[in-house]
């Protein structure tokens, strides 16, 4: 894969390759279809059951409304992702509610460059945009940064329907990525709903809890 200016010198995912156009592209001219305003429902479930430790790790934070609910509650977090104009969405909504969030530019390939390592790792809808090819890369940047004993949440499009969303993902999938010789072991997935602004209800989605060994 090439990489150009577009994409802040990085390679392109295969998301990106398929639409044309950077993630940063989906902040530019209003709210991106999956930014509703709100965090996920499905987090704050996780978030009131006890769910996250931290420091806490955001991955794809976007317009950074999971991270501030997690910092709402008191949990040191980090927001990352690669679109600038969401993360600085993020820091003006940090800063409106009197939040201290750290929010930085990061390749989800390569988060071994934050130098940090974290109790609980967020996925929220990132997981499901990367392809077979990508997930390997993708599944080690998350190790390379999670402590040992640590737990990963992934919420991501499902293969449920009806009504999915883009990249449905199969459940048999993600106990591959996440299987033996990955660093880590799928502890449970429960079937759940991911709120956009095109599914009234929510579209299909997996919950999976994944302990890093």
């Amino acid at each position: 894969m090439s990489s150009d200016d577009s994409y802040g010198g990085r390679a392109p995912t295969s998301h990106e390759r398929m639409t044309g156009l950077p993630w940063d592209a989906s902040y530019r001219d209003g709210p991106a279809p999956w930014d509703i305003g709100r965090p996920q429902q499905a987090v704050v479930r996780l978030a009131d059951a006890g769910r996250f430790s931290g420091p806490v790790l955001d991955a794809g934070c976007g317009s950074g409304e999971n991270a501030l609910h997690l910092a709402s509650l008191g949990l040191p977090v980090l927001g990352v992702d690669v679109a600038e104009t969401a993360l600085a969405l993020a820091r003006e909504n940090a800063g409106r509610r009197g939040l201290d969030v750290e929010f930085e530019v990061a390749d989800a390939f390569r988060l071994e460059r934050l130098g940090r390592a974290f109790r609980t790792v967020l996925d929220c809808g990132l997981f499901h945009t990367f392809d077979r090819e990508e997930r390997p890369r993708y599944v080690e940047s998350l190790a390379s940064v999670t402590e040992r004993g640590g737990h990963l949440y992934v919420l991501c499009f499902s293969d449920g329907g009806p009504d999915t969303g883009p990249h449905p993902v199969g459940k048999d999938e993600l106990r591959a990525a996440f299987g033996d010789g990955s660093g880590w072991r799928v502890a449970g997935i429960e079937a759940d709903r991911i709120e956009t602004r095109h599914h009234s209800h929510g579209a299909p989605a997996w919950n999976a809890t994944i302990e890093r060994v």
